[in-house]
């Protein structure tokens, strides 16, 4: 239950007269009913009310939607009111200062505020008043837009209203100030006004309408029990609210936090136990440089400067002692593309080639681009294809994707904000592996970048990325264990 749907409940009790019991020695709304309409009829004799349609309406006793004590009374809101209009229908002319404006806009949350309002002339607020008066302890309510917010005025400032803002006044004798601004709250009245308001755009709650709302009346003494009552509960809405937003917090938080944790025990060595029988790191390390030496004899790929020795201060937690630490240019194959010409039909036209953008790495696995490249600019460039299963790292991007990470499931040239983690070992698993890595290292290797008013990686960056190396066969018992567990993380969201 939410907040808002608990504090709705309490309310519908108090209407429902299930928050406090009955006493007969405080008589009964149909009494009290009568003394308001011979109240009503006082003020009109005496000219300080006009008799309004609106404040005579009768009850539809089919319409009742549901019990109430004995000793209550159903009535209409308006049969209950001295007095029930609404503001200008005409945009007055506004001036820089002078008398306050109060439209809708000023009511927020079902307060009145006079901070922000538009002013009008004098002369203009006189004339506006005279038909519509708002004073302290009135009650106001919007009738557009977010239609049936009530809001108590509480100032002796005058004002002047807009059409979007109807005014109650009530016999303050006979009717107490709070309980008919919390029935004015409650689902009962709630639903009406929700059901009641035309229009699609600009909703409005007409007057007849409002006054044709169906209330309940209970006697004074018990009216006053009753907010006591609720004012008494609302305290505990407010903790309740606290607690449910903190515990919404967590839960929005929760899968994602749990995710990073899985993710960080696997990479720390955690998540699975380690074996002696599968060999160490560093034997997986000796394979793949030997195997990095065999493909630049060979020609096939490229013989770099030497990365940088990694040092004691570098290391970022403990790993297991069968594992290594390395740099990623250590253990992959690190390029990068570049754009085409664009003006260059002939790089383009018909192409066939995916060329893959840092957008792409969104998502898990690449399967196609939407640009293709012809095999005249792969000649005409320094573009190269990537082979499937090599890595994509998003080097560029303000948003979220800097830092990205996604394998490609087809053959594919890249542009310049991509780097392209080309895999050595013929086993797949180091792949796996490693993009799970980079989704544990997302945030660390954003803070790696370069550069002011855009910061940018570079592939000279990527190659220097520590990551930790397991043997190959605990590294397949990683990436089946996260690829069991990570999708129950997403279940939660």
């Amino acid at each position: 239950m939410t907040p808002e749907q608990l504090k709705a409940s309490i309310l519908q009790y108090a209407i429902q007269g299930k928050l406090i019991e009955q006493r007969p020695e405080e008589g009964t709304g149909e009494e009290l009913y009568q003394q308001i309409v011979k109240n009503r009829e006082l003020l009109i004799e005496r000219k300080v009310i006009k008799r309004d349609k609106r404040t005579e309406t009768a009850i539809d006793p089919n319409a009742i939607p549901f019990d109430v004590p004995e000793n209550w009374k159903w009535v209409t809101l308006g049969s209950i009111l001295n007095k029930l209009t609404d503001g200008t229908h005409k945009t007055p002319k506004y001036t820089t200062d002078g008398i306050k404006f109060v439209s809708v806009k000023d009511m927020s949350n079902g307060v009145l505020s006079l901070e922000n309002t538009k002013f009008i002339s004098e002369e203009e607020h006189q004339e506006l008043y005279a038909r519509c008066n708002p004073e302290k302890g009135d009650i106001l309510l919007s009738k557009v837009g977010t239609t049936g917010v009530p809001a108590i005025v509480n100032t002796t400032e005058q004002f002047s209203l807009f059409v979007s803002v109807a005014l109650l006044k009530f016999d303050r004798e006979c009717i107490d100030l709070k309980f008919l601004y919390y029935m004015l709250m409650s689902p009962l009245v709630q639903t009406q006004a929700t059901e009641n308001t035309r229009g699609v755009g600009n909703k409005n709650w007409v007057l007849d309408a409002i006054a044709n709302t169906m209330v309940v009346l209970p006697p004074l003494a018990e009216q006053k029990r009753i907010v006591i009552k609720v004012e008494e509960l609302l305290p505990y809405v407010d903790r309740y609210a606290a607690a449910y937003e903190k515990l919404e917090q967590f839960n929005a938080k929760f899968p994602e936090d749990m995710k990073k944790s899985i993710l960080q025990y696997a990479i720390q060595g955690k998540l699975v136990e380690q074996r002696p029988e599968e060999g160490t790191g560093k034997e997986l390390y000796r394979q793949i440089q030997a195997e990095k030496q065999r493909l630049i004899k060979e020609g096939k790929i490229k013989k770099e400067k030497p990365l940088p020795e990694i040092v004691e201060d570098e290391i970022p937690f403990d790993i297991p002692e069968s594992w290594k630490w390395v740099r990623v240019g250590n253990v992959f194959n690190v390029g990068t593309g570049m754009t085409p010409l664009k003006t260059e039909v002939k790089f383009y036209q018909n192409g066939t080639i995916p060329w893959v953008t840092s957008s792409l790495t969104s998502q898990r696995y690449i399967a196609d681009a939407e640009t293709k490249i012809t095999e005249y600019a792969l000649e005409n460039t320094s573009l190269a294809i990537y082979p499937a299963h090599t890595l994509i790292v998003a080097m560029y991007g303000q948003g979220k994707t800097r830092g990205q990470v996604s394998e490609l499931l087809i053959d594919a040239t890249v542009n310049q904000a991509c780097a392209a983690l080309g895999n050595i070992v013929v086993d797949k698993c180091l792949v796996s592996y490693t993009y799970y890595f980079f989704l544990f290292n997302y945030e660390m290797l954003r803070k790696k970048a370069e550069g002011t008013s855009q910061p940018n990686l570079n592939v000279g960056k990527i190659k220097e990325t520590l990551i930790p190396l397991p043997p190959l066969a605990e590294q397949k018992r990683i990436v089946a264990k996260l690829e069991e567990i990570l999708p129950l993380c997403e279940r939660l969201k």
